[in-house]
């Protein structure tokens, strides 16, 4: 059901900061420009790591899911694991005959596909994204 791990979410209350951090460790060529998301309340930035990404996400108010996060953890750290699949609606209904739960509709992500998040419960204490995507390009 899962395919190629896309990226690793790491919320952090400070995208600039952690650009500047991961700019360090990646080299500058490495580290994406932010930009929002308003109808998901974040802010983003990719990081191109050898063998995946790094999404980072910061909240635009306390309103945004990511807030909540960054309450429990005020430095931040890893939010989700971001799995590819083929295809959304049969990736959703395979975990759901597992018992997985995904938590609401699938909207669009980041990247501009569709993506859903199953619940943690469920998933090993790990909030996991499905994110639906082509081959091309991999």
């Amino acid at each position: 059901m899962f395919e190629r791990l896309n990226h690793v979410g790491v919320a952090t209350p400070s995208v600039a900061r952690a650009r500047e951090h991961y700019a360090r460790l990646f080299g500058p060529s490495a580290v994406g420009a932010s930009f929002d998301l308003p109808a998901q309340g974040v802010r983003v930035c990719f990081v191109d790591a050898p063998n995946t990404q790094i999404e980072l996400i910061e909240p635009l108010g306390d309103a945004s899911p990511i807030a909540a996060f960054l309450d429990r953890n005020p430095a931040g750290g890893q939010h989700h694991l971001c799995f590819e699949v083929a295809d959304l609606d049969a990736a959703i209904r395979d975990a759901a005959s597992m018992g997985a739960r995904p938590l609401g509709e699938p909207r669009l992500g980041a990247h501009g596909t569709r993506v859903v998040f199953l619940h943690p419960r469920e998933m090993g204490g790990v909030l996991v994204e499905l994110m639906e995507a082509s081959r091309a390009g991999h």
